[in-house]
């Protein structure tokens, strides 16, 4: 039984472990989304979201922590250069876990994690449905009618020169 367990082992010795995580959050920041199982993503979202959290404050001490966690030069630079801004003002979540199916070889649940704010088909979509159209309907504008009484009157006189 697994009673008050609360880290999935993941399979792995604890040090395998702590540098699988490190470097899939490494690849996740500077890769901007990643494709992994389901496990690994669920085990990767609470390792990762306090980072992003920490790097919102651009201090030496900060930057010390999140090295430490990740391991790698680069992908701390772009943590605090580019991603920190862009979610400078979201409370929390920013990491997305979308799932894409069976793998073949032995039908684990693959997903795809990404950085919230850095997916611009999923941002370019939000802007489009903006604007939300309802099935019930609503009360006509007292300007609405007397418009389209205006372009009903101009249309047959435009249709008649271009008759003759």
């Amino acid at each position: 039984m697994r009673h008050n367990r609360a880290v999935n082992h993941l399979g792995r010795k604890s040090g395998h472990r702590k540098a699988m995580l490190a470097n899939m959050a490494s690849s996740l920041i500077l890769k901007k989304r990643i494709t992994t199982t389901e496990a690994k993503a669920k085990a990767l979202k609470p390792y990762v979201e306090p980072l992003i959290t920490k790097s919102k404050e651009d201090t030496t001490h900060s930057r010390r922590i999140v090295f430490s966690y990740l391991k790698d030069k680069e992908a701390t630079a772009e943590l605090f250069r580019t991603v920190a801004p862009k979610v400078a003002d979201r409370p929390g979540g920013y990491l997305r876990i979308l799932h894409t199916g069976f793998r073949g070889g032995d039908a684990a649940e693959m997903v795809l994690v990404e950085l919230v704010d850095f997916n611009e088909a999923a941002l370019a979509a939000g802007k489009t449905q903006a604007k939300k159209t309802t099935r019930r309907s609503r009360a006509k504008k007292a300007e609405a009618p007397a418009e389209t009484a205006e372009t009903v009157e101009a249309a047959p006189a435009a249709e008649v020169p271009a008759a003759e």
